[in-house]
């Protein structure tokens, strides 16, 4: 079976190159009806062992907890009005949220799925890390130039880390240990040692502009960073600090997801589309790009079925969340 499903991917990838329709790429599995009004949804993040995506309806200011094997929504939280970032830590039990309007961050008991505490946080949180080693969360704060640091333990405010920009996502590299923040007005990369909470490298990217989401591709050491300034994607070595390549993605690209079985990148970009890309040893290739639907521009994917979820404010008047596979995996 695996031998069939590589023979299948080494054949989608020839059609692309070949000038093939995007719509082979994938297939829609199930359009699941959402509660609530035609808004923005934001930031995603699944807990495949427990079986749940937990994401921000952040128009309607609700936590969207869905459970990704029986395929419903298992409730809609209130009291997150404009919440951008969220994040499941599940050997916390936790997730968080970046509630922007109340400029806080939420936590949350998955267990209860009870708000535990409203930690006071800068002007605009957004994207969130969780460093294991020090139990520290560091959150982007776009509009004060920093990244806000957490004690999990306590789940009190440590203090904050000036960025000297503005401040994109935040990630936490499991091969380093570091923290990495993209810094929008830098155009740069930036490194923190959790340890001491200072920055210890800044890397100038060059080949993209306004560099905002991006994903750590820990086994192969690689950063894939989405330009909203110019609708690239960088991919930058963590060992050598370089920029190895760049491509083109589709307008506004956002949030990024990867499946770890079929090294699959998924880019989501506010244009309604989605940016496919395989990385193979250390090379990424392009292998087209996907319609998904209004304003996909948030994405997560589950590595073990390779379904990819993705959150959209309105289908014919109504959200939605869409489910799709790649092609040479349906069901």
């Amino acid at each position: 079976m695996k031998g069939m499903c590589a023979l299948a991917f080494v054949l989608t990838a020839s059609l692309f190159a070949a000038g093939a329709q995007s719509a082979e790429l994938l297939k829609k599995v199930a359009d699941i009806p959402l509660p609530g009004g035609a808004t923005r949804f934001d930031y995603a993040s699944l807990d495949a062992s427990a079986g749940r995506l937990y994401f921000s309806h952040m128009g309607d200011g609700k936590l969207m907890v869905f459970d990704i094997r029986a395929e419903k929504l298992v409730t809609n939280l209130p009291g997150f009005p404009t919440m951008t970032g969220v994040l499941v830590v599940p050997a916390l039990h936790r997730v968080y949220g970046s509630v922007t309007k109340n400029h806080e961050i939420a936590v949350v008991d998955t267990d209860t799925l009870a708000i535990l505490k409203r930690i006071p946080d800068g002007k605009f949180p957004d994207g969130l890390a969780f460093s294991p080693e020090t139990k520290k969360l560091y959150v982007s704060d776009e509009s004060d130039g920093v990244d806000t640091v957490i004690d999990t333990t306590t789940n009190e405010k440590l203090g904050s880390i000036s960025l000297g920009g503005e401040a994109g996502n935040t990630q936490y590299d499991p091969a380093s240990h570091l923290i990495y923040v993209a810094v929008q007005t830098r155009n740069q990369l930036v490194a923190i040692d959790p340890q001491t909470d200072k920055i210890i490298a800044r890397y100038d990217l060059k080949k993209g502009k306004h560099p905002h989401g991006f994903y750590i591709d820990a086994p192969r050491n690689r950063a894939y960073i989405s330009c909203q300034g110019d609708d690239k994607l960088i991919v930058f070595n963590l060992v050598s600090h370089q920029e190895e390549d760049v491509f083109p993605v589709g307008d506004g690209p956002d949030v990024l997801a990867f499946d770890s079985e079929l090294r699959l990148l998924y880019v989501a970009c506010e244009s309604g589309g989605v940016s496919i890309f395989k990385a193979e040893n250390a090379k990424l290739i392009k292998l087209g790009d996907a319609d998904v639907g209004p304003n996909s521009h948030t994405v997560a994917v589950d590595s073990k079925t390779h379904k990819a979820y993705f959150a959209l404010k309105n289908l014919n008047g109504a959200p939605v969340l869409r489910i799709m596979v790649p092609r040479q995996n349906e069901p």
